[in-house]
């Protein structure tokens, strides 16, 4: 499946744990990308692992194989009305993830996931893996 996607904490998070048929499926993007906030969830993980060396390893491997991206001035403006359009209908979703979402909506990106509370953002285009 060619195209460019950005990796939610759950499906990064699958992709180090070994998912084979998520890194198959990975492989096959012309482009990777996944947010700052997925990476300190990431790192966050990993120091309150059972092995906090290796899995900080593993991160720090992923981090450079693929564009993080930032949040700035234009992902907060997202992260404001897709809040308040998910406050409206009484479905609010955890923060990180709104900020992830956003990071996927502001670039066109695809979000790869594995958390079913996205389906609540209309404008997403999201795929679970």
């Amino acid at each position: 499946m060619p195209g460019r996607a950005l990796l939610d904490t759950s499906a990064a998070a699958a992709f180090l744990r070994g998912d084979q048929v998520l890194a198959d499926r990975v492989a096959g993007l012309d482009e990777v990308f996944t947010s700052v906030v997925a990476v300190g969830e990431l790192l966050y993980g990993a120091r309150h692992s059972s092995n906090p060396d290796g899995n900080l390893e593993r991160v720090s491997s992923f981090v450079s194989a693929i564009v993080v991206l930032p949040c700035d001035d234009a992902t907060a403006e997202v992260y404001a009305r897709v809040k308040q359009d998910l406050r409206a209908k009484g479905r609010p979703i955890p923060d990180n993830d709104l900020w992830i979402a956003s990071t996927a909506i502001q670039h066109g990106l695809r979000l790869i996931d594995r958390d079913a509370h996205f389906e609540q953002i209309e404008e997403l285009e999201r795929e679970t893996w």
